[in-house]
């Protein structure tokens, strides 16, 4: 039994997850430009995937399975052969002395639940699972990678073989590594030639990980072919080379981006998978508490004026930004970008390359961005005076100019814009929020636990003025009573404790006190005591706020705010 969008619409008014107001909107949505109620809700965050799965499984009278927070081990998970889970949309989760629990789309599915029964001698005890869920789990299906590699190795160490059964093989190795990288979430696939060895390592949630390890003499072979789908020249050993390749999984076509840089034992490589489907482009989901969720909400219902985020190299601004040009995204606007390089394509935006070849810098492609009468212009990155100029002067202009900036908070980025030269009168004019932000990983959700702080940790925090202020400021009265939060490490999280990343932000409006501070040349300092007297948050304070919430860990918060 198939539920169809229309079905799902009632069950979720029915079980009063969403409004009549919430349907309507969505109708008038689909009816200009197609596609779901479902998918709408989803895309405004009216709803999560965990609330639809919540909803239906009341709906069947089964129990919810949530597989984002689940791991299953894979002599369970093998339980089930992948035919029978494709074809009957139901896949093992575990197994109990009650008997085994499977997931399924559809726990009324009797002959289907009959089937695992007959197959597995054993009682089975349905779990309604969300077709996104299972569309995922079905990617279990595939061999380790350790082990295929040193299968596939051992066939290349085969004297006798052809390059012809060579070339396939290294095919099939890249191959797999990217489809691993995929599946293992990394934003980073690292390939790094020693004296007798490769070394391949994932980045994944902004730290590094040792996957494997392959023989030095067959680093040619994947060197090559990477370069050959990079549309990169093989014979060029001795200079940098950057390219772009595309892959297709199960889900979606995803790009990589990479480089090739000669190093003293050979060539390493960096692959950046940009993958759509890996991250969520919602304010909230993302990370921003209610309050500025609400500023940044408002800040871009202005036709006119500058969104600028802050912050190092790899603190997630691009994803931001683009959470905000998928706010801004309809059919009544034109949106023009000008990146370096373009991360994802979105659809119903003019994206521009910059090209140092043809020498389409920032500044030119921006000046040629506004003859081509946009409403909303994103800017990948200020760098210089003549950027800042021409940006400060678009926003002047009538125009919504969104762009990144190298500061390390909010309140810094107002003087930094004075010293490339703008005029105090267009930077407090213009300006309508400065956002600042950094990646926190978060707490495994599946092997979190709670504690309170020992003696020593108490002394070590009451000693930190900078830790104090921020409990302080959240009224916490006895951190000997407050719960914290971590994780003890588990399958999910590959035993690190963590699973994910999200954002820590500062919100800096541009209210009346702020643009006088700017037009007196005022210094950061000064502007962020003013703008905390009005209601800022730092960005520590927030991941205080986290950490108190069990997002994330104090240790985290103190990794990412050195500075």
């Amino acid at each position: 039994m198939k539920i169809n969008d229309k079905e799902i619409k009632k069950i979720l008014l029915d079980q009063h997850y969403i409004t009549e107001k919430d349907i309507q909107k969505a109708e008038e949505k689909i009816s200009q430009e197609g596609g779901s109620v479902v998918d709408y809700l989803l895309s405004q965050e009216i709803i999560t995937e965990d609330l639809i799965g919540q909803a239906m499984a009341e709906y069947f009278h089964a129990p919810y399975a949530n597989l984002q927070k689940t791991k299953i081990e894979n002599e369970i998970f093998s339980l089930i052969p992948e035919l029978v889970a494709k074809n009957n949309e139901v896949i093992a989760i575990s197994k109990t002395e009650e008997g085994v629990k499977i997931g399924m789309t559809n726990p009324h599915d009797l002959e289907t639940k009959h089937l695992i029964e007959k197959r597995m001698a054993d009682i089975v005890i349905p779990y309604y699972i969300t077709p996104w869920d299972l569309k995922n789990a079905l990617e279990r299906y595939r061999t380790d990678i350790k082990v295929a590699f040193k299968k596939n190795i051992t066939q290349l160490e085969d004297p006798d073989l052809s390059n012809e059964k060579k070339d396939a093989l290294s095919v099939k190795m890249v191959d797999m590594l990217l489809q691993y990288g995929y599946e293992s979430k990394a934003s980073d696939i690292h390939i790094e030639p020693y004296e007798k060895k490769i070394s391949i390592r994932f980045r994944i949630d902004g730290l590094m990980h040792d996957v494997l390890e392959i023989p030095k003499q067959f680093s040619e072979l994947i060197v090559t072919r990477i370069k050959i789908l990079s549309k990169m020249r093989t014979d060029e050993h001795r200079a940098a080379q950057d390219g772009k390749l595309r892959f297709q999984t199960e889900k979606e076509n995803v790009d990589v981006r990479v480089s090739v840089v000669p190093v003293s034992q050979g060539e390493n490589i960096v692959m950046r998978i940009l993958s759509a489907q890996s991250r969520q482009f919602g304010l909230t989901s993302i990370g921003f508490a209610s309050a500025d969720h609400k500023k940044v909400n408002e800040a871009i219902k202005h036709p006119h004026g500058m969104i600028l985020v802050t912050g190092p190299t790899g603190s997630g601004k691009t994803t931001t930004l683009y959470a905000v040009l998928k706010i801004l995204n309809k059919r009544d606007v034109h949106i023009s970008t000008i990146e370096d390089p373009i991360e994802y394509d979105i659809e119903g935006v003019s994206q521009i390359q910059v090209n140092k070849k043809t020498e389409l810098t920032f500044a030119k492609g921006l000046r040629a961005i506004v003859r081509q009468d946009p409403d909303i212009i994103m800017v990948g990155e200020i760098r210089d005076e003549e950027t800042s100029n021409i940006a400060v002067n678009s926003a002047l202009t009538g125009h919504l100019v969104l762009s990144t900036f190298h500061t390390n908070d909010a309140s810094t980025a107002l003087p930094r814009l004075l010293d490339m030269n703008v005029e105090p009168f267009l930077v407090a004019s213009t300006i309508n929020v400065v956002i600042a932000q950094r990646l926190v990983r978060k707490i495994c959700e599946k092997c979190r636990f709670s504690f309170h702080l020992s003696p020593d940790e108490i002394k070590l925090i009451e000693s930190n003025s900078h830790i104090n202020t921020a409990f302080k400021k959240k009224k916490i009265k006895d951190i000997k009573k407050t719960n914290f939060y971590k994780g003890s490490g588990c399958l999910v999280c590959g035993h690190t404790g963590y699973d994910g990343r999200i954002g820590i932000f500062e919100v800096l409006e541009m209210d009346n006190d702020i643009k006088e501070l700017v037009l007196k040349r005022a210094s950061s300092d000064e502007i962020e005591k003013k703008a905390r007297e009005n209601g800022m948050s730092t960005m520590f304070e927030d991941g205080v706020e986290k950490v108190l919430n069990g997002i994330t860990t104090l240790e985290e918060v103190m990794r990412v705010s050195r500075d």
